[in-house]
């Protein structure tokens, strides 16, 4: 009989934040895969739970993963948990969710925290449509690829980012993006706590010393609409005239310049017939 998996978000920096739930869950887990069983054992002294852990991180995930398959298989149940916030994301608990997955092994969810939405929250940026970047890579080619393919992306961006790569970091996204709006959220819940809403140049100039402290999520507007080309009359019924050339009626060649250009389709017909009469005109004199 199979045993299942448990997904328990941990506090990001607050012990309070840890959920009745996820302390129950923790308490009937028959063990528990942790990312840094030291930092786990924190947690577990603090909540006074005792229970058997098994190290699971980005080095090891593959292996460790079957490892942890084979024994929910066998019926036990175990809490995977993350050194802080939601496993599976921006973390090597997203194989272990997926071998889980492929063998038809039960997977629930304790929700916890999450620097990522808590720190879109806070930012007064637009929240309604966003994606999650992670960290950039610290290959410098990587890095640019990255920052070229999301230069057009229009939602608002969440980047995770440590206090000695910022000012780099910040550098880069300037030269590839230009100037935006962006909110530096660090040490979220912790005590010293902080929410920075500027621009990218900015802060540039704010971390260009280098002398940047604690964890930091970076949450930066989306690049601005593209502007629309303004068409003139003459530019619809030119289009229009070129799909007459290839065949069309006028009405339908009005029609379609008419979507291309935003004009109505009304005014690009009555201008198509007007210089048809004019021609016309022209001809018999």
């Amino acid at each position: 009989m199979n045993g299942k998996l448990m997904v328990v978000g941990t506090p990001i920096g607050n012990l309070s934040d840890f959920s009745p739930r996820a302390v129950e869950t923790l308490r009937e887990a028959d063990f528990i895969a942790a990312e840094d069983t030291r930092v786990t054992l924190k947690l577990l002294n603090h909540f006074d739970i005792k229970k058997p852990m098994i190290s699971y991180f980005e080095h090891n995930k593959r292996e460790r993963g079957q490892t942890i398959c084979g024994r929910m298989e066998q019926g036990e149940t175990c809490a995977l948990v993350s050194d802080a916030g939601m496993p599976a994301i921006s973390d090597p608990g997203e194989l272990l969710v997926a071998q889980c997955a492929q063998r038809g092994i039960p997977v629930y969810v304790v929700p916890g925290p999450s620097a990522v939405i808590s720190a879109l929250a806070v930012s007064g940026l637009p929240t309604g449509r966003f994606t999650f970047e992670g960290f950039l890579s610290v290959n410098k080619k990587s890095r640019r690829e990255h920052l070229e393919q999301v230069k057009n992306e229009r939602r608002t961006m969440v980047f995770y980012e440590a206090p000695h790569k910022l000012s780099a970091t910040l550098n880069d996204m300037l030269a590839a993006w230009g100037d935006r709006r962006i909110a530096l959220v660090r040490e979220l819940t912790k005590i010293h706590e902080e929410v920075i809403r500027t621009t990218l140049s900015e802060a540039v100039r704010r971390y260009a010393d280098g002398g940047a402290k604690g964890e930091f999520v970076l949450v930066i507007e989306g690049a601005p609409e593209p502007e629309k080309t303004a068409f003139t009359l003459e530019d619809g019924v030119a289009m229009a005239r070129e799909m007459i050339a290839e065949g069309l009626s006028s009405s339908e060649a009005a029609r379609k310049a008419a979507a291309e250009t935003g004009l109505k389709k009304g005014d690009i017909y009555k201008a198509i017939l007007q210089t048809e009469k004019e021609g016309f005109s022209d001809e018999n004199h």
